[in-house]
Order: structure tokens, then sequence, then C-alpha cells
């Protein structure tokens, strides 16, 4: 207990005011006026070099007794060198901290309304999903949808060397708002521009809603450009949280959460931090706030560090009988029926004009699919929040795994409702939005179904067999030139399912079906043909099947299957189809946002389009180095689309299903194994045009394929030394060809032929370990 004296001295302390510092780049200018160093003050001060250039940044302060002594110093060389006639920064406001001064936040136009959003009824990657109350009708005119003004929340600059991330897009029609934001130091060399810090706009005259949360006052930091943000989500679309309470954004930007349950964290994260990020489409949904917690984090909040059973990682969750969810369910929060898991939602029934929804990530317990993020859950926070800010910001914010998050970009890109006018009473209500597979799920056909479908019990009519290749040549069929030549190389398709879904149109609606129809390959479906006669040279694989064997008999095939065997100049008689009469590209957006993330983040990574190919390949052989952070999101990217297309045909999970029953994912619009089946088809049967080109170039054949994987005999260990080229040196057309860009080619490994005769001889594809590892294994990779 201190003695009345000791107070007393305290408090005249704290009336006399605490001794302030000049602005950052004042304290740079006299000590160099000085002729003095850093490395000087670190000594003088017995403190580091860095943490003295973190004073002169303005990313620290220094504490009692360095601060005394340091302001003594600076306080003798500004007599000894006084400041030009130039304006200097302004001095912090009294109360602010040294060198700081009170940070607004976001405003909000009073005028604007924002539309109703309800919570989605169904979600991919659920097991089953909350209660949803009845559809508010859309506002028609969404880029005005603004709430109210938020709290002013805590923020300081972020202590770490983490370049500075792009805040998410403004939605059409909406202006951009000069703001202030939080400086971030530059990475190490990473060939890439950083973009603009999400910014911090000012708050009008309006008292803040009332908060249960007690939060220090705010604080800015130093002053940047203006850039484009939405003002409802100044600081991003999500956060790493930390156990000491801080919360790490995008673009550098570091709140201070003084939530210590989950249900105030819930509270703070969507009253007070501003984080979100706007809809993708102006007939969509605002994305919910992710908040991923550290270890630490996790504890802070009773959570346990690790949860038992870990190798059971898809039904990991809390009891319901857990502190938490007990906590969670008394403040009249809701779980989905995933209960709270390594991907946990939390929510409560949507009101008119406010979604309340945040999304948690809990990173200890495997939240991040290593698959997929490669070492990203190893990452700092600061510099997770930025690797997870950028894949938000360039393709979505993650709902899950990178799977689900694939199949909700198809909805968010293509939402399936939209605002219509009612006739009969002239008020806006929700309908259905072309082009998108509507709000209704939809049983495919029986051949287009796996086997333990309800429509597939008692069929016996055969099914689609749609997959990626896995096809080895035989040995026998290898020549004495083959054998001798001393390299197998592979070359690996870039996002393969990606390019195939490029402007591919698929079936929107219900099938139908046909009997004796005339082919038409503008018809999305799927037809029961006989392409057994196709006759093709046995050293290449069938494009017919995925185990590259000649089809025996009548099949079913999608339409890309049966068209490039019509393109092979044979004629195709089906003796029934099952047809779709409805039509579009449903996966156009999808594939353009995807497509522009994977070319930016390759960029980044150094790997541009403008590289000739011998610069593309040493490119390739170092950009997974540069930055880790980024090689941790292009994974990402490319697990998005490979889980996403994955996902139109969920099996059904547990143990104690049985044929013939429903399973939730069956309730979705996007359960369409009919789409899947297409793009894969159409994959296959560009991975055979370009080998059927390149042997009718240069008499060369596979050795083996892996889905997009494809391995040569060559003279040398680089693809340059057997892809074809023309009179010219330039790639021959359609073949396969070296780039970044989806569809364009890299190489995936090199070993000695003997190596790869071995494997072929006992029955092992060669495609799957050209690499040194396992394809499938490493399907992040």
């Amino acid at each position: 207990m201190p003695t009345e004296g000791e107070l007393f001295a305290l408090v005249d302390e704290l009336l006399v005011g605490a001794p302030t510092l000049p602005p950052p780049a004042e304290r740079a200018r006299l000590r160099e006026a000085a002729g003095a160093t850093q490395a000087d003050i670190a000594r003088a001060l017995q403190t580091t070099l860095k943490t003295v250039k973190n004073w002169e940044a303005g990313r620290s302060h220094p504490r009692p007794p360095r601060l005394q002594a340091y302001i003594r110093l600076l306080d003798g060389w500004a007599a000894k060198y006084p400041a030009s006639e130039e304006p200097s920064e302004p001095e912090a406001p009294s109360g602010a901290a040294p060198g700081e001064s009170e940070r607004p936040v976001a405003s909000v136009p009073a005028a604007a309304a924002p539309a109703a959003e309800p919570l989605a009824a169904s979600r991919p990657g659920t097991v089953e999903e909350p209660e949803t109350p009845a559809p508010t009708p859309p506002a028609p005119a969404p880029a005005a949808e603004v709430p109210s003004p938020l709290p002013a929340p805590t923020v300081r600059p972020v202590p770490s060397q983490v370049p500075a991330v792009q805040a998410p897009p403004v939605p059409a029609g909406r202006a951009a708002t000069p703001t202030t934001t939080t400086p971030v130091p530059s990475a190490p060399s990473v060939p890439s521009v950083p973009a603009p810090v999400p910014a911090v706009a000012p708050v009008p005259a309006v008292a803040p809603a009332p908060s249960t949360l007690r939060r220090p006052a705010a604080r800015k930091a130093a002053p940047a450009k203006p850039t484009a943000v939405d003002p409802r989500f100044p600081h991003g679309p999500l956060a790493v949280l930390d156990g000491d309470g801080t919360a790490y954004c995008v673009g550098g930007i570091v709140l201070e959460c003084p939530a210590t349950t989950i249900p105030e964290l819930v509270d703070w994260t969507l009253g007070e931090s501003g984080i979100g990020a706007p809809r993708l489409h102006r007939n969509g949904k605002d994305s919910d706030p992710l908040i991923a917690l550290t270890a630490a984090a996790a504890v802070r909040f009773g959570l346990p560090e690790r949860l038992e059973g870990f190798e059971a990682r898809r039904s990991l969750r809390l009891p319901d009988d857990h502190p938490v969810v007990k906590q969670i369910t008394r403040a009249k929060w809701k779980l989905t029926q995933r209960g709270f898991g390594p991907w946990a939602r939390i929510y409560r029934p949507a009101k008119v004009g406010q979604r309340q929804c945040v999304q948690l990530a809990v990173l200890s317990w495997d939240a991040l699919d290593p698959r997929a993020w490669g070492d990203a859950a190893d990452l700092g926070p600061a510099e997770l929040a930025r690797t997870l800010g950028l894949y938000a910001t360039r393709v979505l914010t993650p709902r899950g795994s990178t799977a689900v998050t694939g199949l909700e970009l198809m909805t968010a890109m293509r939402p399936p409702t939209r605002a219509v006018r009612d006739n009969a009473t002239g008020e806006w209500v929700q309908g259905h939005n072309p082009g998108s597979l509507g709000t209704r799920p939809v049983d495919p056909a029986p051949p287009e179904a796996p086997a333990e479908h309800p429509v597939a019990q008692g069929w016996k009519g055969g099914f689609l067999d749609e997959e990626a290749y896995q096809w080895v040549r035989d040995p026998k069929l290898l020549s004495d030139a083959e054998c001798l030549l001393p390299w197998a190389v592979g070359i690996d398709i870039n996002t393969a399912f990606l390019a195939a879904a490029a402007r591919l149109t698929v079936g929107l609606g219900e099938p139908v079906r046909v009997e004796r129809p005339a082919f038409d390959k503008k018809r999305p479906g799927s037809w029961l043909v006989d392409l057994s006669h196709v006759e093709l040279d046995p050293r290449l694989p069938s494009p017919f099947t995925p185990s590259g064997e000649r089809p025996e008999g009548p099949a079913w095939y999608t339409t890309a299957t049966v068209a490039y065997a019509v393109e092979l100049g044979y004629d195709v008689h089906p003796a029934e189809a099952y047809v779709r009469e409805e039509t579009g590209a449903y996966l156009d957006p999808w594939h353009d946002r995807l497509k522009d993330a994977y070319v930016v983040t390759m960029a980044d990574l150094g790997v541009t389009k403008d590289l000739d190919e011998h610069a593309f390949l040493a490119a390739m052989e170092r950009h997974k180095s540069l930055d880790p952070g980024l090689a941790a999101v292009l994974s990402a990217i490319k697990s998005t689309v490979k889980g996403g297309i994955g996902k139109l045909r969920e099996r059904p999970q547990g143990r104690h299903y049985r044929d013939g029953e429903r399973w939730p994912a069956l309730e979705r619009p996007t359960w369409r194994p009919d789409i899947r089946a297409a793009v894969i088809a159409k994959a296959r049967v560009n991975m055979h045009r370009k080998m059927l080109n390149t042997a009718k170039a240069t008499g060369q054949y596979p050795l083996a394929v892996l889905s997009d994987c494809v391995v040569y005999a060559s003279t040398g260990p680089s693809p340059l030394d057997f892809l074809p080229r023309t009179e010219d040196g330039t790639p021959a057309p359609g073949t396969f060809r070296l780039g970044p860009g989806p569809g364009l080619a890299k190489h995936e490994g090199t070993q000695n032929m003997a190596w790869a005769v071995d494997l072929m001889e006992q029955g092992h594809n060669p495609a799957r370990h050209i690499k040194g590892g396992d394809a499938v294994m490493d399907e992040g990779e």
C-alpha cells in the first residue's frame, strides 16, 4: 500500500504533465545536426540500435528512465541547433501518448440506409446450418448500405517489418473517403509493390453506440496518402488476435481488444472493431468479419490450446457442456450445427439492415490446413494477418477450409437472388438472379449421382466416370531410343481446373431425359454413347477414361468428352441423354477472380508474364523462398480452385451414414456433381489435346500422366529440351507452353530415365513422384 506522500507525488506529476517528445522527423533532424549516429544514442542510453531506430520512426516510444534521458538529450540539441522556419508536425494533444494524437474513426453518411441481409440458410462445408429467419426484401440500391457510426477502437502502429496489404474494395457507386492510416516499414526486397493501406475516416458529430466493454482512448498513426476504403470496415476484413489482446489487422493496423470472453469478443468485433469486407457482387452479402485466434488467445478466452482426438480433425468440436459454449448460449448467441470447432461461426438471426455473424478460426486447432496453407500457421501474428488479408482481398475472407471458401466464392460471385419489383404490390422483393443456381437444390440425374445418392438407388444404367488422369504407359511400348535417353522430365499445368472452368457452359436447372438425341456440343448434359470404336495410338492414354484405358461398350460421358470424340473425326450416336435446358457460364466470374488472384500473387513472387522461358524457369525455382506469406497465399489460391470444384460433389460424412439417406450437403444449390464432372472432363480433354499435338509435332509420347502433370523422356533435364518448337523457335501451336498463367505449364521435376522405367515396370506412376515426393499428398504444391 503506497503512503499518502507517495500518492501525492504521483498526482503532482500528473498535474505538471508528462514530458513530451518532439515528432519523429525532428528527432532524426536533431541527431543528424549534432553529427551523431543512432548507434551513439543506443550506447549512451544503454539500449539497442533497433530500439533507437523505432523511436526515430515513431514505431515505439522510450519509457522511464530512458524517456527523460532521451528528452534531455534532444532538448540540448534543440537549443544548439534550432529548427528552420519550415512547419513541423503538430504536437500531440493533451491526454495522448507521446508523439501521438487522437485517431478518428469511420465516418458514415447519415442518410445512408443499410439493406437487409438475412443469414444464409445453407453454407458449404457445414454438417447442418442454423435456423434462418424469413428473408427480408432487399433494397434496390445496395450501394447505399452503411450502418451507424463505429465507436473509436484503440489503434497503434504494428511493430513488425510487414508490407502493407491492399484494403478491401469499395462497391460500385461508393465514393472513396480521404483518411489517415498507419504506416508500416517495407519488408525485404520482394518483386512487387505494396498495395494501399486500409484507412480510417473521420467520424461525424454523433454519439457512439453504447458498449459494455471499456476501451482506452484511441490513438493516431502518422498520416499517409488517402485510399479508397469502405467506411463501414476501415480496418479490413479480418484480424489475428494474440493472447495480450493485440489484434493485428491488414495494412499494419493494430487494435487493442479488451474482450476476455468469447461473447465479449463477438460484441467488440461487430460493434467496435471496424472489421469486415464489402460484398463482391451488388446482389450479394458482405463478408462476415474473421478473427483468427493464436494459441495464447485461445487460452485467454478459456479454450483448450489443443483439442483431444486431434487425429479426427473434421469432427473436432467442443462438447456442448463446455464453459465457453455455455457462455455463448447465455449471451443469446448461436453456433451452427458444426458447433465450436477449428472454424466456429457465431451468430444471431439477422435483423433488418444488420447482419450479426462472426467467424472464428482457432489456429492451434489446425484451422489453417498445412496442405492448403503450408507453414502459414507458424507465422507471427502480424505476418499472418498480412497473409490472410492478401487472400481475403484477392479471393474472399476465409470461411473455413479453402474448399469451403472456394465453394462460397461461387455464390458470392453469382448470388442466387436479386431485388425485383413486385408488379402487384410495387414493393421490392427477392427474386431469382439470372445466371445463378438459385436458392433451391436440384437433384442430379441418376448417372451423375454417386452410388449412395437417393436417386441412384436401384439404378442399373451405369455412372459418369469423369475423373482426372491416372495413367502409366505399358513399359512394353517403350522404344529402345526412349530408354536410352538420360532424363525423365515432368511438366505441370498451372491450375488446370481453373483453366477448364473458363467460358464453360454448364446446366443451371434440372436434368431432362431424352431418348435417341442428336448430339449437340452446345447442350451441357450427360450422354450415353459408345466410344469404344475410337482408334488412338496406344502410346497415348484414351481421352475417354481416367485410367487411360480404351472404353468397352457404351458409357456415360459429359458434353466435353463426347465433343472431343467428334473433334477427332468420329461419329457419335447417343442412345440416351440427360440434358439441361437452362444453361450459362456459371463459373466465369469465379474463374476471373481466382485467375486474377493467382496471376497477381505470382507476379508478387517475381513470376511475371513478360519473362522469357529461361527467365520463367529460373523465377519458378526461387519464387516460393522469396516471401513465406505470399507463398502461403499462392498455395491457398490453388487449393481454393481444386477444393471448390471438389465440393460440388461432397460425399456424406460420418460412419453412421446408410446408402439412400440424404446428407446435409445435398440441400445446397451448389451441390452439383454434373458441373464438377464438366470441369474435370474439359481439363482431361485439354491435356489429351496437347499430348496429341505434341506427338504429331515431334513423335514424342508421354511416359505417365497424373491429373495435370505429364512426364516425358528427354535429352536434357529441362522442359526446353523436349517441348516442340516451330522453325522460328517459338512453341508449336496447340502444344504445351511454359508460362505463369492458368492453363500454361511449369517444370514439375526431373529424374533419371532409369528411375522412371523402374517405377513403370513396378506398376507405379512416375508423375506422382517426379518432384521427389508424393504429388497426391503434396496437393498444395
